[in-house]
């Protein structure tokens, strides 16, 4: 393993999507062309599937060092009812576009700290949002949270409007990581509002926790599991830390306390132990559930999905995001929202799309597409089908010459399959499905390590 991840570390996508978004074509895409994509893709999924929302709620209290989101910081908390006015015009400008009412199959809150709102504004958020739509009946809500501002209230508030599933942001629980990162909540908060959480009906909880930051040791690793294993979280999302200071300035403090590139996958390796020791599945690419959860039988039964909001049990053509810097999926076409707060509220304010730069699929883009998607989810893909074949499947194979020698995959005529050794390297593998990338080299750094 220690070759291996010498030879194979290198900066790539995590593949929440393709056309991975530094190499989208800005020059082809127009507002008119997304808004046709837009349209088709709505009368293609809202009555059978139904969309996905998501909306981005960017602010926070304080920084966390580690964040590679886009957040905005403040302690002023009139903040809040401008942000929603403005999510309500944009989610209006969509509606316009929609030919019937839009039926929300998955709804998701991310940021920043969406329990950074207030339960009466977000009550009242979401109120306005359900005006003119409607709950698909097998719907899946979730919000992350943060466990150090996340209160009863807002756990019943969002319960009342149909939220289901609860991510709570906790990295990890060794005080002097925490300290490093900026990022503070005990053990007893996390335990107080889990167990809240669980009283109010929640029926699944997520911990999202973090290997590779600054100060971790595989004590303090042993010791964070230790503490997750007593809450029982149905799902476990046990991410690599994203080092990209050249977007997140703040991070450089951090280099001096990071482990190195073979130390910081044997914090994954222990952690990955020692959570399948527990009970939990490996899932996909960074993710672990409990065999009765909703994601572990989708990836039993081959059904888990993948986009933007990450690993999924619901797949539908649209996916509609809301408020700066967020990203919309029609499938064919796909549209990003201006990052600053201000530049998002004066645009949807003057009734515009907040639109910052898009991009629109070609046919050799969705077939691509497709086969990350298989690899990301499924771990094998296949173009048995002519239709699922393009001439740079045949650069791709011979990307895997390599990856083939040293076991990660298995290469048949016209499949793939990634081996349990390969795994690890998942990122890898899609990186030679990646058309795109292998055409435009660039010197700038533009990702993470893979591994």
């Amino acid at each position: 393993m220690r070759n291996l991840l010498q030879k194979y570390n290198v900066p790539g996508p995590r593949y929440t999507s393709y056309p991975t978004v530094p190499y989208w074509d800005e020059s082809s895409f127009s507002e008119k062309a997304w808004k046709r994509a837009l349209q088709h893709a709505f009368e293609q999924s809202n009555a059978s599937q139904g969309i996905s929302l998501y909306l981005h709620l960017p602010f926070c209290e304080s920084l966390c060092t580690y964040c590679g989101c886009n957040t905005r910081i403040t302690v002023n908390h009139k903040v809040e009812r401008p942000y929603i006015e403005a999510l309500w015009k944009e989610w209006a400008l969509y509606q316009s576009l929609f030919s019937s009412r839009p039926r929300l199959r998955e709804l998701h809150f991310g940021g920043g700290t969406p329990t950074f709102f207030s339960p009466e504004n977000l009550h009242l958020l979401l109120e306005g949002l359900f005006k003119e739509s409607q709950r698909a009946e097998d719907h899946e809500y979730s919000f992350e949270a943060h466990p150090h501002n996340t209160t009863k209230a807002h756990l019943e508030v969002l319960y009342a409007q149909g939220f289901r599933r609860l991510s709570l942001g906790i990295q990890d629980f060794d005080p002097r990581v925490q300290a490093l990162i900026n990022r503070h909540q005990t053990f007893a908060e996390v335990k107080h509002i889990t167990e809240e959480a669980r009283k109010i009906g929640y029926q699944s909880l997520n911990f999202d926790l973090i290997y590779g930051l600054p100060g971790q040791t595989q004590a303090s690793v042993r010791h964070t599991i230790a503490q997750v294993e007593k809450l029982q979280p149905d799902r476990i999302a046990f991410y690599s830390y994203a080092h990209v200071p050249w977007l997140k300035p703040a991070q450089r403090s951090l280099e001096p306390h990071l482990p190195q590139d073979l130390d910081k996958r044997a914090l994954y390796e222990l952690g990955k132990g020692l959570l399948e020791k527990a009970g939990y599945i490996e899932i996909g690419m960074d993710h672990f559930a409990r065999p009765h959860d909703a994601l572990a039988q989708a990836f039993a039964h081959q059904n888990l999905h993948r986009n933007f909001m990450g690993y999924t049990t619901t797949a539908t053509q649209l996916l509609v995001g809301l408020g700066a810097s967020s990203i919309s999926d029609a499938w064919t076409a796909m549209a990003q929202n201006v990052k600053g707060v201000l530049e998002y509220q004066t645009m949807v304010n003057a009734g515009e799309l907040p639109l910052a730069k898009g991009h629109l699929l070609s046919q050799e883009d969705l077939i691509h597409r497709q086969h990350i998607l298989n690899l990301m989810c499924h771990f094998y893909t296949n173009w048995y089908n002519p239709a699922h074949q393009t001439e740079a499947l045949d650069e791709a194979m011979a990307a895997l010459d390599e990856m083939e020698k040293d076991g990660l995959v298995i290469r048949e005529p016209f499949a793939l399959q990634i081996t349990a050794a390969g795994r690890p390297f998942v990122r890898n593998v899609a990186m030679a499905f990646d058309a795109r990338l292998r055409r435009k080299q660039t010197n700038t750094v533009l990702f993470s390590q893979t591994v």
